[in-house]
């Protein structure tokens, strides 16, 4: 996936929805390829946190990667914490990571699911 590509991905997803906080794309080496941030906020975790964040991610997909034989392919995952809500996309050996504003409904964060998929689809 290239440069303009990834760019797109965080794009469209940050659209989706004024909920969402953060939109990127991680590829498999755990490095930030491109991303989006909603401009009123400032960031939850320092640069070294959210660059430990993006390797934990590469190495978490790299290991689920063994079961999908058995269990076929991950679609995402939806982590829920004290605060802020996270989504993440496999896109081939890359990840799509969205963060989503804390007290937001979950039927609200489903939609963002439901809107986010078939713009990962796209760039499979």
């Amino acid at each position: 996936m290239n440069r303009i590509e990834a760019q797109e991905i965080a794009e469209r997803i940050s659209s989706i929805s004024h909920y969402v906080r953060f939109a990127g794309v991680i590829n498999s080496n755990g490095t930030l390829a491109a991303y989006v941030r909603r401009a009123d906020l400032k960031p939850l975790l320092n640069t070294k946190k959210t660059k430990n964040q993006f390797s934990h991610l590469a190495k978490q997909r790299g290991m689920t990667a063994q079961f999908n034989r058995q269990l076929g392919n991950v679609k995402f995952l939806w982590e829920e914490r004290d605060k802020v809500q996270t989504i993440s996309f496999a896109l081939g050996k890359n990840t799509v990571w969205v963060s989503i504003d804390k007290n937001v409904i979950r039927s609200e964060v489903l939609r963002i699911i439901d809107n986010c998929l078939p713009i990962v689809k796209h760039y499979q």
